[in-house]
């Protein structure tokens, strides 16, 4: 029976990538497969019991403070967690997985050089999947919203330094190019296969150190039968729930935490473009700063125009699936994504997307269900969702929920993994 060993940080299923990761492992067990999943036992709290595959935790709460500590001011991540590394490998060779299916290694956990240096001395194949831009950076998770193009060519002076994996003194994106270069070109020729969701990130990163590596792209799936159109009441509870008006129309935008790149200034710049019998329905996470902005922007509207709502973010399915339903329109004007899930779920429920030309957010949609609109163009954004209200709504959440359950379903991307871990196991 082939053994699949998955790695992430997160194994909860309430994160995107610890979802794929669990759901993965399912299948790959009804396909015959022994599923293990290696998570960050020191960060990742949640009582991980209801997770069907094997678990291997990996550290404890306090080399995951030693790694952040390395992190914030040696701008090491990625390069602590010495001693639960070496544990997490001898872990690996008793084990000795067939597929070795990455899909984070930052995260305060894991020590990458020796990881990959294990790795190069073995014959296991490895399944990169790329969530993030981290991997090929000397620094930053994501580059687009920053505009810089040194991941190209080698890092140093990054932009970045203060953002996520965060240091507070040091540069040393230059050394850590070259580490990670060193490191993720190590193994044997086709030991290593890049999967990118997207394939604006397959196209970056053929530009980037890993280019001459094989690539494949597999977009994320959602659970089509969740994401669904809401029943009336549904919709009707959800409302009255969170004081939406029972007439208006909604214009819906979501992020688990609303960062600057996600977009809402150019919330706040559309709502002063509402018209009369239009909400703006945020949710997600807000700093203090951030509900301040929305309430002056409330407040500047007048009396007599239509508010913008915030909700904080939910994991009520039911909720979340009416809240996609209700709205006219979905809008994602992101300056930074990959392949963006709220995307998917937003149609899989009948609602047309309209988002910016970023990165893979232009991929999940047909010429039908979605519009794209060039960055910072807020009246681009007004512009399709008159565009929007104009059209058959009943005919367009029909196309919308017919080209999400032929495009986005879980079970046809994850089965792609599967196909995938078999094509190598037996090249």
């Amino acid at each position: 029976m082939p053994k699949l060993l998955q790695i992430n940080p997160v194994i909860r299923r309430n994160t995107s990538t610890g979802k794929i990761m669990q759901e993965i492992g399912e299948l790959a067990m009804k396909n015959g497969w022994e599923s293990y999943i290696a998570y960050s036992g020191g960060r990742d709290g949640k009582d991980p019991s209801l997770c069907k595959s094997k678990i291997i935790p990996v550290g404890t709460k306090f080399s995951v403070a030693e790694h952040a500590v390395e992190t914030r001011l040696l701008d090491r991540h990625g390069l602590a967690s010495r001693l639960a590394t070496r544990k997490f490998l001898e872990q690996i060779d008793e084990l000795h997985p067939d597929i070795i299916q990455i899909h984070n290694i930052h995260g305060y956990f894991l020590n990458y050089k020796m990881l990959f240096d294990y790795l190069s001395k073995t014959d296991i194949k490895v399944v990169w999947t790329v969530h993030d831009c981290w991997l090929y950076t000397g620094h930053c998770y994501h580059y687009s919203s920053v505009g810089c193009p040194k991941w190209r060519t080698g890092c140093g002076n990054c932009p970045q330094k203060k953002s996520f994996p965060a240091s507070w003194l040091l540069d040393r994106s230059a050394k850590n190019y070259i580490d990670k270069k060193t490191a993720f070109t190590s193994l044997a020729p086709g030991q290593l296969t890049i999967v990118t969701v997207s394939n604006w990130m397959k196209e970056e990163m053929k530009e980037s150190f890993l280019g001459s590596l094989p690539f494949c792209v597999i977009h994320n799936g959602i659970d089509t039968e969740t994401f669904k159109p809401a029943s009336e009441k549904d919709m009707s509870d959800t409302r009255t729930a969170f004081g939406i008006d029972m007439d208006s129309h909604v214009l819906l935008g979501l992020a688990s935490i609303w960062l600057k790149e996600k977009g809402l200034g150019d919330f706040m710049q559309l709502a002063k473009l509402l018209k009369c019998d239009e909400q703006i329905v945020l949710v997600g996470k807000m700093t203090a700063e951030q509900q301040e902005l929305v309430a002056n922007t409330n407040a500047s509207l007048g009396k007599d125009q239509r508010r913008i709502v915030t909700i904080p973010r939910t994991e009520n399915v039911i909720q979340l699936a009416a809240l996609y339903s209700m709205a006219d329109v979905f809008l994602n004007p992101t300056w930074q994504d990959n392949y963006p899930t709220v995307n998917m779920e937003c149609q899989s429920c009948g609602t047309p997307l309209i988002t910016y030309r970023t990165g893979g957010s232009i991929e999940s949609h047909s010429a039908e269900t979605g519009t794209v609109v060039e960055q910072g163009d807020v009246e681009g954004l007004r512009r399709a969702i008159d565009y929007y209200r104009n059209q058959d709504l009943e005919q367009l959440r029909t196309i919308c929920r017919d080209h999400a359950i032929g495009n986005f379903s879980k079970e046809d991307r994850y089965k792609d993994y599967i196909e995938l871990y078999k094509g190598l196991i037996d090249a």
